[in-house]
């Protein structure tokens, strides 16, 4: 069921992100003048053409991921964590393997805060979770990546636990379970980015850990909606937000998370 699970959720998100909406639009237009509809064309064409300007010209995405972002305060108070969690999604796993050095993408604020907090609280454990995401299996896994930059940095391997299996949210609160003698017994400092936070505490708690303590890192949205062309910018932020709202819906619907919008366990 997970790996079901898994495989329809990456191909429900290829049709319903919004650039295959913005492009569809364009698609049909296309399709009606090949068939000689030319005012039904020109319909679609200047609703995808409208479309397309207000996405380059505002942040459309900032009001849709700013409620995940501000579900949690940032760098919270925690006193002898028992573990620090670091979800994956800010390693390049593919381009470490590539070119042999560790690569960080737009979430690598996950790898630093980890790393952060690891000096900070000597005494916890650092657990980083992240496997391959490919439908097909395979590829290198994030922890591969994370176990490097570990390694680089000195920590010493007894004080790392590197779960490489997981290919998503949920898979990463129940695999970790699996690596640590009590999930109940805290607290924990779950990192990861800050849009993603509900999510993860929703799955973290329905996989039985207590004691969680949402640690959010990698903020996105601009502090005002200031206009301004940037396509790719805000196209990219209105999909991460729209696929993180579908995330938290699915997980509530199957059972994956024990809230729609968690406040904690």
């Amino acid at each position: 069921m997970d790996t079901l699970f898994f495989v329809t959720a990456k191909l429900f998100w290829t049709l319903a992100q919004p650039a295959s909406w913005l492009v569809g639009l364009f698609v049909v237009a296309l399709a009606l003048a090949a068939r000689g509809r030319w005012r039904a064309a020109r319909g679609w064409l200047a609703v995808g053409t409208i479309a397309l300007v207000l996405l380059g010209l505002l942040p459309l995405g900032a009001p849709v991921i700013r409620p995940l972002e501000s579900r949690f305060p940032t760098a919270p108070e925690v006193t002898a964590p028992a573990g620090i969690i670091v979800l994956g999604g800010g390693e390049d796993a593919a381009l470490t393997a590539a070119t042999g050095i560790v690569q960080v993408n737009e979430g690598g604020d996950r790898l630093l805060a980890g790393l952060a907090l690891a000096r900070r609280h000597p005494d916890a454990q650092l657990i980083f979770t992240g496997g391959s995401a490919r439908v097909a299996g395979g590829g290198v896994p994030g922890a591969e990546a994370a176990g490097r930059l570990f390694e680089a940095v000195g920590l010493p391997p007894e004080r790392v636990t590197l779960e490489s299996r997981a290919r998503n949210t949920a898979e990463n609160a129940r695999l970790t379970a699996a690596r640590v003698a009590d999930p109940a017994e805290g607290p924990w400092l779950l990192v990861t980015s800050a849009f993603h936070m509900p999510r993860s505490v929703g799955a973290f708690c329905a996989a039985g850990w207590r004691g969680i303590v949402p640690y959010p890192v990698d903020h996105r949205p601009p502090a005002r909606m200031r206009p301004g062309w940037d396509l790719a910018g805000h196209l990219g932020q209105l999909e991460t937000a729209v696929k993180e709202w579908i995330g938290l819906l699915a997980y509530r619907v199957t059972g994956r998370s024990d809230a729609l919008l968690p406040a904690g366990c």
